[in-house]
């Protein structure tokens, strides 16, 4: 089925303005997935890239700092999923879930730092972040015996960084 020039601007839009997933633009306009991908992949071999545009419409909303702050909380929310599969996960000895949460942290971290040369409270919580890291790293090595104590320290420490610093 045919659409109208109306219709791709109309998907086009609802992904770029509203920000919605690709698949809810096109849910949301009555075209297949497969349609909308079409569009964006035709679109991008013409010059038109919405994933750029996308980017760009997020910064002219809100500026680079509401689009840093986006961009983080969508990451965090990643991240509290990882966190909490890796708590959830029973198999985990407390070694290999430091050694998960250390990673994690890590990743974390780097993503604070990048995010906090935009934003300085964003540079404290990375700071906060990476000292977190670094202990882990330090009892895995040199306090074994205590890593499982200091995985449970960190369930109820994270949230609380995260509040003080964030």
């Amino acid at each position: 089925m045919a659409h109208s020039p109306e219709t791709v601007q109309a998907v086009r839009g609802s992904y770029v303005f509203e920000r919605l997933p690709l698949p809810v633009a096109a849910i949301k306009h009555g075209v297949s997935q497969g349609s909308a991908q079409a569009w964006k992949k035709k679109a991008l071999d013409a010059g038109d890239d919405w994933d750029r545009a996308r980017s760009a419409a997020l910064m002219a909303a809100g500026g680079l700092g509401d689009a840093t702050n986006q961009i983080l909380e969508g990451f965090t929310l990643l991240f509290q999923t990882a966190i909490q599969k890796v708590h959830d996960d029973k198999k985990l000895s407390a070694e290999d879930m430091v050694a998960s949460l250390a990673r994690l942290s890590d990743s974390y971290a780097k993503m604070l730092t990048s995010a906090g040369k935009s934003n300085p409270k964003i540079s404290k919580l990375a700071i906060a972040m990476e000292v977190l890291n670094e202990e882990a790293v330090l009892i895995k090595a040199e306090f074994p015996d205590d890593v499982e104590r200091f995985a449970k320290i960190l369930d109820s420490l994270g949230p609380r960084i995260c509040e003080v610093f964030g």
